[in-house]
């Protein structure tokens, strides 16, 4: 807990108890009858405490809401969602007959602002990586998610209303129930605030019973109807169906999209002329059928996610483009500092990789273009992080994982996973399907190699584990060299070793009968391995969410008699890029106007004419709560005004320029600083309108 916040805690205890203990000497001086100017001077002390009550309390709801107030968060929520709905961005879906929970429709904009952000990802990695984009099916073979470890393992924890069979997921209630308590109980003890905290920390660490523990011991019950709950229990977040008409042929819709990608493997390598290290690419539906789903666009049940497999040699993580991101200074939160309560701190990329933070120059390179890529869609980079997962959260085949975090009012939101893998898909693939998902690289002389070999003798490990013969074989084949000449040691002087199995989670002895560890020469022509993948794995939805709160903001009007909503989108991520206006209805104005339309459409700009006779500053209005960054006002059939939305700044051009002015800003060719530069101003009252 920070300090502030834990002394903050022990003062105001201590003032309850000086304000309580005030109280009863007032109260003892009033049943003594003692002297009127006495008992005024006990009150007025009792006031002067409760005052200093006051003030502690004020500085701790300060504390415990990061000094911006729960409440404004909830206000500025609510205003951006409320605009977004109501122009259409995105809204419920199925709204006539209610809507069903975490499903979404985008509207006109919101369909528009995601095309663009698509468009831009394609560019920023498809294109300048030159990866290999494939379109795999929704519908996927229950068999492949098997060998994925998605059917036995892509569960939350659920709890139900033990009276209304209502389900909700139980570390969400764990976790609601913690922050309330420390951000609305002020009363509460520093000991019980961290112990709170710890439990938030430690979430993902808790197993279904110490889960269901804590729900126990903090009395929480169904928010709904305050009913008991039932304890938590494992639930497959696919959504599943069958495979023809037969039923026999079990399938999911697809959780992710790079299974697609993983299973081929090596159709890809082969098209990429059996070269390393290469990349594949896919935009597509993912479904995730929540629990409880919430918070708009950031948890739903079916959602877009991009997705990048960089195949890479396990030896060699290095990145030729590297250096061409390694200066770039972002907040970084290692696991370092979040495991002794310090926040994220600017850090050079460079010093990362090279102190080894951050695993590998590969995946230091992904860090740097996501970065990159996020800040120039629009995303505020001092409300950007990149946040190393604890090992709590970390896969045991992984070897670093990180998220770009988007501070939005929800808190922080893991908008972008960019993980090293290891070699597990495919090597997972390759075991499932008896396919070898490997690569090779071939040497210009044939090398004399010492390898190990490790054999596993079937029949005595059958005999001695029946059942979980598997599980030892494969733990026996998966050592490193270090561990097998170890065990081949120990075998030799003692006969018997203990010996620990993760898939089992305990030890078993291995006999000496049971294994053959060696080493033998061997003359080879090239190194056959399974490529290792790092994996930068984009929700689309969350960060055009985190986007649409990060570009709202409200501005009054020039009467000062209500506020505006503008969303200042940049040029590359504005659903419409400009709105042609005649100042007036004039048949004249109203040709250079369609004169002016034909000319962005030539150039591929989209732009919205309105030939309304409502008042321009109204027109200016509707089209700034779209977030549209240029306006173009005809008030003469020679020239006219180009006004940017955010400095409400306008400038003089040829009419016959026009197009080509927003264009040059709208593709990033020159910004609204050299147009402001070169052409002559223009000072009108209605742009303040």
């Amino acid at each position: 807990m920070a300090a502030s916040e834990e002394s903050l805690r022990k003062a105001l205890a201590e003032k309850l108890s000086a304000v309580e203990a005030q109280g009863n000497a007032v109260r003892a001086l009033k049943a003594a009858k003692a002297s009127k100017p006495e008992i005024d001077a006990a009150i007025e002390a009792l006031n002067n405490l409760k005052l200093e009550k006051s003030s502690i309390e004020k500085q701790l709801q300060s504390a415990v809401s990061g000094g911006d107030g729960a409440l404004s968060r909830e206000a500025f929520r609510q205003a951006a969602v409320n605009t977004l709905e109501r122009r259409l961005f995105y809204i419920p879906s199925f709204k006539i007959y209610r809507g069903v929970a975490g499903l979404y429709d985008y509207g006109p904009p919101g369909c528009a602002v995601k095309s663009n952000v698509l468009a831009f990802w394609r560019q920023h990695f498809v294109l300048e990586e030159n990866m290999l984009e494939v379109d795999c099916p929704c519908v996927t073979p229950e068999v492949v998610l098997k060998a994925s470890g998605h059917v036995e393992k892509f569960t939350d924890l659920m709890v139900k209303d033990e009276k209304t069979g209502t389900c909700y997921r139980a570390d969400h209630l764990l976790k609601d129930f913690c922050n309330e308590k420390l951000q609305k109980d002020l009363t509460i003890s520093a000991e019980k605030a961290a112990e709170l905290k710890h439990v938030l920390a430690t979430l993902d660490d808790l197993s279904p019973e110490a889960l269901g523990a804590k729900i126990k011991e903090y009395g929480i019950t169904a928010p709904d109807t305050k009913n008991p709950l039932s304890d938590p229990y494992p639930f497959n977040l696919m959504f599943q169906t069958s495979i023809g008409p037969s039923g026999l042929s079990p399938g999911y819709m697809r959780p992710e999209t790079a299974q697609g990608i993983f299973v081929n493997f090596k159709d890809l390598y082969y098209y990429n002329g059996n070269k390393l290290p290469f990349a594949a690419a896919q935009i597509g539906q993912a479904f995730r059928n929540e629990i409880s789903p919430r918070q708009g666009l950031l948890r739903v049940r079916e959602f877009t996610l991009a997705e990048i497999e960089h195949f890479v040699d396990p030896e060699d993580k290095s990145h030729p483009k590297y250096p061409e991101v390694a200066d770039l200074e972002f907040l970084m939160f290692p696991r370092e500092e979040q495991m002794s309560g310090q926040s994220a701190k600017k850090t050079r990329l460079g010093d990362a990789v090279s102190k080894g933070i951050v695993n590998n120059e590969t995946l230091g390179y992904f860090i740097g273009r996501v970065y990159i890529f996020l800040t120039r869609l629009g995303i505020d980079k001092d409300r950007l992080r990149f946040r190393q997962h604890l090992a709590n959260e970390m896969a045991h085949y992984a070897a670093d994982c990180w998220d770009a975090e988007i501070e939005s009012s929800y808190g922080w939101v893991e908008c972008v996973g960019i993980a090293d893998r290891s070699a597990y898909d495919l090597r997972a693939h390759s075991e499932k399907s008896g396919v070898p998902l490997v690569a090779a690289e071939k040497f210009s002389e044939p090398r004399e190699v010492e390898k190990l070999v490790i054999a596993p003798v079937k029949k005595e490990l059958g005999l001695a584990f029946k059942g979980n013969q598997k599980n030892v074989v494969e733990a026996l084949e998966a050592m490193n060299e270090k561990e097998a000449l170890e065990m081949k040691a120990a075998l030799e002087s003692k006969g018997e070793v203990e010996f620990y199995v993760c898939t089992l989670g305990k030890n078993v002895p291995i006999k000496k009968n049971m294994v053959s560890i060696s080493k033998e020469k061997k003359k080879e022509h090239q190194r056959v391995f399974t490529p290792s993948v790092i994996e930068p794995s984009f929700g689309i939805g969350r960060i055009i969410y985190c986007l649409f709160e990060h570009s709202f903001y409200t501005r009054p009007s020039k009467a000062g008699d209500e506020q505006l909503n503008i969303f200042r989108f940049p040029p590359l991520v504005a659903p419409i890029k400009c709105t042609v206006f005649p100042l007036v209805q004039n048949q004249q104005y109203e040709e250079v106007a369609k004169v002016i339309s034909k000319s962005l459409t030539a150039a591929g700009i989209s732009h919205k004419i309105d030939i309304t006779g409502t008042s321009i500053g109204k027109r200016y209005a509707r089209t700034d709560e779209l977030g549209v960054p240029f306006a173009i006002t005809v008030d003469s059939t020679t020239d006219v005004t180009i006004r940017e939305r955010d400095s409400k700044l306008q400038v003089r051009v040829g009419v016959e320029e026009a197009a080509s002015v927003v264009k040059s800003v709208t593709d990033g060719h020159r910004t609204w600083e050299d147009v402001w530069e070169k052409f002559p101003h223009h000072t009108s009252g209605s742009a303040d309108d």
